[in-house]
């Protein structure tokens, strides 16, 4: 989605990024700045920003409705910039504004990424099933990469604390459901319980992304089954790394089952891995065993609907930009059910009950 200069003029005064900008970069800027909505964002809102010599990446919170813990720019920012020098490929962050005065919000600039995007039917059906399938490997390597990174290694010791994760997270998510709900929905209370009595003990402590998803990723233009920049750091924290395999794993759909809403059976264009392939090829990477996955890949699942109720709740009241937002709130309840249906199947006796 792209947006016309005088319509994100409205949204982002150039004129004062403008300034700021001249003052904190380090050469100032070369010429007037230009912006263009890259994404709406069902998320933050993401734009290309340009002076006649360089080009960035803005982003920002959403508009209007923002709940609490989440679209934490300087949480993105502060990762991105520790996993500069990693294994793992992400933008070069450049600067952090916390200075609300400028933009009215926190933003944060990174380098823009020459990349392909992946994250829909239509984008990977461009790439052959030779290359769908060694993308997926890469976003299991990628993601396996990453959670064997020690946090103290590149100064994220801070960021969050492993002991207790889950039970915090399933308080969040429960919180932030209550925050965003716009009709009562028993499945959350069913779900909720279930995951409560089945909660895992956390063995794998390490740096979560908390989003992963083809559709945060881009892909090298020549090359597209290879990953050039992990995208969308703004849920990153020091936790359970399962909690991202449960959500790589509730992205991947598969045949004959109900499918994610926001991915629609992108994982079930021919050529990519099943889920089984793209778990064992974490698993394999990590040489680890994940006995408790259904767990975590129904947390994904709720953690999800919460999002997108969150989402529809801001559209409902006008606060979104962009496109796409119109059928967020009818991908809940898929979302609810699906992960009921797990439970139900799973080898975990408390998650069946």
């Amino acid at each position: 989605m792209t947006a016309s200069s005088a319509g994100v003029r409205a949204e982002l005064d150039l004129d004062a990024l403008a300034v700021h900008l001249q003052a904190i970069l380090p050469t100032g800027l070369a010429g007037p700045l230009s912006a263009s909505l890259i994404s709406g964002g069902r998320s933050n809102p993401t734009y290309r920003l340009s002076d006649t010599a360089h080009q960035w990446v803005l982003r920002r919170p959403p508009y209007g409705h923002v709940l609490p813990n989440a679209h934490d720019m300087t949480r993105e920012y502060t990762v991105i910039a520790a996993l500069g020098d990693t294994a793992v490929p992400v933008p070069a962050a450049v600067l952090l504004c916390e200075d609300t005065s400028v933009l009215g919000a926190p933003f944060y600039l990174m380098e823009l990424v020459e990349g392909r995007a992946v994250g829909t039917i239509e984008q990977a059906a461009s790439l052959t099933p030779a290359q769908r399938h060694g993308l997926g490997l890469d976003l299991a390597d990628t993601l396996a990469a990453l959670h064997e990174i020690d946090p103290v290694t590149v100064g994220l010791e801070g960021f969050g604390r492993p002991d207790g994760y889950l039970q915090r997270q399933l308080k969040l998510w429960s919180r932030q459901w209550e925050l965003s709900k716009t009709s009562e929905r028993p499945a959350v209370a069913a779900l909720l319980d279930k995951l409560g009595r089945a909660l895992p003990a956390t063995r794998f402590p390490g740096i979560v992304h908390g989003d992963v998803k083809l559709d945060n990723v881009l892909v090298a233009p020549d090359d597209p089954a290879r990953i050039v920049a992990v995208l969308d750091w703004e849920m990153a924290t020091y936790g359970d790394t399962l909690a991202d395999v449960g959500l790589m794993l509730g992205f991947w759909d598969v045949p004959g089952q109900t499918f994610n809403p926001l991915t629609k059976g992108l994982a079930t264009l021919d050529g990519f891995p099943t889920r089984t392939e793209l778990l064992d090829r974490y698993r394999s990477r990590r040489g680890i065993d994940l006995p408790e996955i259904d767990w975590y890949t129904i947390f994904a699942d709720f953690k999800i609907a919460v999002i997108l109720e969150g989402i529809h709740h801001r559209h409902s009241r006008g606060e979104t930009v962009g496109e796409g937002f119109e059928d967020i709130g009818a991908m809940v309840g898929p979302l609810l059910d699906r992960a009921l249906d797990l439970a139900a199947q799973s080898e975990i006796p408390e998650l069946r009950r």
